[in-house]
């Protein structure tokens, strides 16, 4: 007698969202099963990676099996952006605008529509621009920078419930897409989407940041929230809930002291870059298991295991 899969079938779906304009635009969401269940359902479009560019600072505390690829150009963003996609082919740029926290550089919002404007002029690829979590300071700065990123359809977070209402009428009005960004909490991340939503702002214009951990920390409650998510919104019919999910995990992984600590501080924990490039290959692997839709990564090696364990799983898409 064959086996037969046990199937399950499922009355949800979750929502496409697009980013970007153009050739180049980037569809995420779109799935009618659980995670790489292909044998119950469809997924129309696979995961997708962004690289993460950071602005005007010098990352002194990176790894340096993380800062080896990108020495040459770590200094000019644009110069950074455009070796990420010619040389290793992301699906989106991801630009971190950390020195516009105020308890570093405090940098102001002309210096990063700045960045932002020289990173989406150097390539032609979409882009997530990503504040340094300051709810104030993001609402001061980000809404400069969708003004001038007007017709471009970008990614525009963190957005969190204290600066929801000033950044949320901003994606509105120019028409780019929310990361609405609650700390691993499904209820909170529910509550956050309906305020989005009772605000005004389209459903194909929401993303769900569910705040990661990096292997080793925090991953595992990381993965059950997320895979609640997954579960309400296509097995419950939970409509505040079925919007991809994007993890900014690169830079956890990587500033984690196992990530860090040389062979010759840490011995036991083996070679350095090896380490780092699994440690973020594996946080990826996980992530998207339990139903990432974007995943913004920084380790060109770790990308590249990434991609090959996407392959295996969407083989039949």
């Amino acid at each position: 007698m064959a086996f037969e899969i046990p199937k399950v079938t499922y009355t949800g779906k979750i929502r496409e969202i697009t980013i970007g304009v153009g050739e180049k635009a980037v569809t995420v969401g779109g799935e009618s099963c659980y995670p790489f269940h292909l044998f119950e359902g469809e997924m129309p479009n696979p995961p997708k990676i962004a690289m993460e560019v950071w602005d005007y600072v010098d990352p002194d505390e990176w790894s340096e099996a993380a800062l080896e690829p990108f020495k040459d150009v770590i200094n000019d963003p644009a110069a950074w952006a455009q070796k990420c996609v010619e040389e290793y082919k992301p699906d989106m740029i991801a630009v971190q605008l950390v020195s516009t926290d105020p308890n570093t550089l405090d940098r102001g919002a002309d210096e990063a529509v700045k960045t932002v404007m020289e990173v989406a002029d150097a390539v032609d690829v979409p882009l997530i621009v990503w504040g340094c979590a300051d709810e104030d300071k993001d609402a001061e700065v980000l809404r400069p920078v969708a003004e001038a990123c007007e017709g471009r359809r970008i990614a525009l977070g963190p957005i969190q419930e204290k600066n929801y209402r000033q950044l949320g009428a901003t994606c509105i009005a120019y028409k780019h897409i929310a990361i609405a960004s609650t700390p691993i909490d499904i209820n909170l991340a529910k509550q956050l989407n309906i305020l989005l939503g009772d605000l005004g702002v389209p459903d194909e214009q929401i993303l769900i940041d569910p705040t990661v951990g990096g292997l080793g920390y925090g991953i595992e409650y990381a993965y059950s929230v997320m895979e609640r998510m997954k579960i309400a919104a296509l097995s419950q019919q939970d409509e505040k809930l079925a919007f991809p999910i994007i993890c900014n995990m690169g830079k956890e992984v990587w500033k984690v002291k196992e990530a860090k600590l040389s062979q010759d501080e840490a011995p036991t924990l083996g070679d350095l870059k090896k380490r780092g490039v699994l440690m973020e290959a594996i946080t990826a692997k996980m992530l998207l298991l339990a139903g990432a839709d974007i995943l913004i990564m920084r380790h060109p090696d770790a990308i590249e295991l990434t991609r090959e364990a996407m392959e295996e799983l969407t083989k039949s898409i």
